[in-house]
């Protein structure tokens, strides 16, 4: 029988990776108290830093609240070889506090590394995200590179922690198209590098807001598919970025990721294929909550009632 639990993270609460959109963040104990209180049994990580990175303390904040560490996010700069090294390092640290504070037992509920490109920081992918061409992508070499140190990454992570390694699709970084994204699965192991499949940055990414797409692409990528993010993507304001070339920033910004069921992401049919495929692990629900676009909490308890008027 099917499993699925529901978390959130911290760029829900404005939390974000980019300087560019860095919101006004709260601290972490009301965040996780508000995660809670609005619903969820499970967290990322966030920023380094942002929780405590000392073990026993991390390990009391969850366990007071009664919550499961689920992954963290880890952006490298796969392109480029000679940041793999710094790479390994990065992840491995997350590794090693994910490790230490995870659930043990089943493999879908331990913590995974979401490995991703250093995203939004190649000035065309930020400018064309949402309608990237194929010319804007990476050469035969630089996919070749870009493969090895994702695999290297997600190696040293397993090697030393036992944990798993999802690569994370995102807007704005070198795997963004689903041409892009099946190209680094099949250049990868599929023993050794999952899949996180995001329905927002998934939609938006495609070049389209057509919803069934999102099914057509978790069929397709069904057997890497390791761990979910749920994030809709507001077609009106994808239409206006594309016709008046925003970048991912500003696109961002102006709302693109919305709360969930005021999109065009099919979560309702996301919840079929889940449940069709046995899939047993982690929903994360991810909605970028910046300055003007409503309170954290509130947002996070609606997005929570929508899942749960569908069933999950």
């Amino acid at each position: 029988m099917t499993t699925i639990r529901i978390a959130n993270a911290p760029c829900s609460w404005g939390t974000l990776e980019f300087e560019g959109l860095k919101g006004e963040r709260v601290g972490y104990e009301q965040m996780l108290d508000e995660l809670v209180e609005t619903g969820y049994v499970g967290t990322e990580l966030g920023d380094w830093g942002f929780m405590p990175t000392d073990p026993p303390a991390l390990r009391y904040a969850l366990g007071k609240r009664d919550l499961t560490m689920v992954g963290a996010f880890v952006p490298v700069a796969l392109k480029y070889a000679e940041r793999h090294d710094a790479g390994v390092i990065d992840a491995l640290r997350y590794a090693r506090l994910l490790a230490a504070v995870g659930e043990t037992g089943p493999t879908a509920w331990s913590p995974v590394i979401v490995l991703a490109d250093n995203n939004g920081t190649e000035p065309v992918r930020t400018a064309y995200a949402g309608r990237i061409t194929p010319e804007m992508g990476l050469s035969d070499a630089e996919w070749q590179i870009f493969a090895r140190g994702a695999e290297k990454v997600a190696r040293a992570v397993k090697a030393e922690t036992g944990l798993r390694t999802v690569f994370h699709h995102h807007c704005a970084g070198y795997v963004e198209t689903p041409a892009e994204i099946e190209r680094l699965l099949d250049m990868t192991d599929p023993t050794l590098l999952g899949l996180v499949f995001d329905t927002g940055h998934y939609l938006y990414g495609s070049g389209t807001t057509d919803p069934p797409l999102v099914l057509s692409g978790l069929d397709s990528l069904a057997g890497r598919i390791w761990h979910m993010h749920f994030k809709d993507c507001q077609p009106e304001v994808a239409g206006r970025a594309r016709t008046q070339g925003w970048d991912y920033f500003m696109t961002v910004r102006s709302g693109i990721f919305c709360e969930l069921g005021r999109g065009n992401v099919d979560f309702g049919g996301v919840k079929s294929w889940m449940q069709g495929r046995g899939f047993d692990g982690w929903i994360v629900v991810e909605q970028d909550v910046l300055p003007g676009m409503g309170v954290p909490k509130e947002s996070a308890g609606r997005n929570r009632d929508y899942l749960v008027s569908i069933g999950l």
